[in-house]
């Protein structure tokens, strides 16, 4: 388990499990906008589809859609360094909605805990509604949609595992490769909880301070 060509198939797959994850959390952040400011919105229908999608996604499992999507997206094999690209798109493409679905949640409370008094304020000074929005309650918004898009992050990491089944070597796809050549299946997959630990763990602390800092500041 130490050789050198076994710890590089894990760097390989932890390197590969920071990337999906970091992808999936800032683009779904991106997306995310979309359905929360559609949740928020006055129009009903806009409401009412953006409510639809988001309990979809959240009322089913990610192994379910990532497999899903992955059977309607047929690519033909195409390495891109290293990467088969027919099963990362899909597999990617899965994540990215499921995390725009748990993070428009995250933005929309962050927009909703900032007190109604703060745009009626700036409405009353002549700013539009967008300008408001974007000025006066997304900043604001923002000091409490941090510590939450941590944790969506925390969780990404953790829900990468589940590109094992597309082939894709992420972490978990490291210790089926190494179980089958060294048969140390125990080894493996303890090594591998250790890496998901020593990702997570810290992670979660960070987050945890930065939301400490975010109150205290907040308090003066």
């Amino acid at each position: 388990m130490l050789d050198p060509y076994y710890i590089g198939i894990f760097l390989r797959g932890l390197g590969m499990t920071l990337l999906l994850a970091g992808i999936s959390v800032v683009l779904g952040s991106l997306f995310g906008l979309i359905p929360a400011f559609m949740r928020l919105s006055k129009h009903k229908g806009l409401n009412i589809l953006a409510t639809s999608y988001v309990e979809l996604i959240r009322g089913t499992p990610l192994l379910v859609q990532v497999l899903l999507i992955y059977s309607f997206i047929k690519m033909p094999v195409t390495l891109f360094l290293g990467i088969d690209l027919s099963a990362f798109i899909p597999g990617m493409l899965a994540l990215l909605i499921n995390s725009s679905a748990y993070v428009s949640e995250v933005i929309r409370a962050g927009i909703v805990s900032i007190d109604r008094g703060q745009k009626e304020a700036a409405l009353s000074l002549g700013m539009s509604e967008s300008l408001t929005m974007r000025l006066v309650i997304l900043p604001q918004a923002i000091k409490n949609i941090m510590p939450a898009l941590g944790n969506e992050f925390v969780t990404m990491i953790k829900e990468t595992s589940i590109f094992m089944y597309l082939g894709i070597s992420e972490l978990m796809y490291s210790a089926v490769i190494i179980r089958s050549q060294t048969y140390l299946v125990k080894e493996s997959y303890i090594v591998v909880a250790i890496m998901y630990f020593l990702l997570t763990f810290p992670t979660s602390k960070l987050m945890s301070y930065f939301e400490r800092r975010l109150k205290k500041s907040d308090a003066k």
